[in-house]
């Protein structure tokens, strides 16, 4: 599978940058191919098989610690050049990056992300993607990689938004969900199958010093 790369003045990320600027979140339903979204969620089931996806920790540095009563969700980073897939969505996600620097002025650098996978019954408590002591983490970005979910099988996102309240969205495969990291409370509802996405966040120069 080649990289995929689009321009950063397409209309759907222009689309995306517009309902950030209006709303501080956007839902794209239908962000990726069909054969890139499964490539991804096969990725991801590849590495959970080979025990590479660990529990994530709550906090961040010396603080952070397992707290499954928290998040129960098993992660792992990904990096350019380790998987086809990985590489074709990084390089959509930086010409994100670009129409929103463009746009909205962030100044984002760069992205980070990780595949997620949540086991059936597993959740994570409502919160706020940015750090107390770190504000680089500044637009949040989940891609959900579930084929044919159903609504009665749980795994929502809930979004506590100031214009609509409560709002959910189900973890359907190919769905982006785009939003500010410090201005969106929001969790993870408990799902009754593996919950697969991967979660990132577009980071601006922080506040630490060299």
């Amino acid at each position: 599978m080649r990289a995929m790369q689009i321009s950063s003045d397409h209309p759907l990320l222009l689309r995306i940058v517009d309902e950030l600027a209006e709303h501080g979140w956007s839902q794209q339903n239908i962000f990726l191919p069909m054969d890139l979204t499964r490539a991804l969620a096969a990725e991801c089931r590849k590495r959970a098989a080979e025990g590479e996806l660990a529990p994530a920790a709550v906090g961040r540095g010396p603080t952070s610690e397992i707290r499954e009563a928290i998040r129960g969700d098993r992660i792992q980073w990904i990096e350019p050049g380790q998987a086809p897939a990985c590489d074709s969505y990084l390089a959509l996600m930086d010409s994100l990056r670009e129409a929103i620097n463009r746009g909205l002025f962030l100044g984002l650098e760069d992205f980070e992300s990780h595949f997620a996978l949540y086991p059936p019954g597993a959740f994570y408590l409502r919160h706020l993607d940015r750090f107390r002591d770190d504000d680089r983490r500044t637009v949040s970005a989940v891609l959900y990689l579930n084929e044919a979910w159903l609504p009665q099988e749980g795994g929502q996102l809930r979004m506590y938004l100031k214009d609509r309240g409560e709002y959910d969205v189900l973890p359907t495969g190919g769905c982006l969900v785009v939003f500010l990291s410090g201005e969106v409370p929001h969790e993870v509802l408990p799902a009754t199958r593996d919950r697969l996405s991967l979660t990132g966040w577009f980071r601006r120069r922080g506040n630490e010093p060299f």
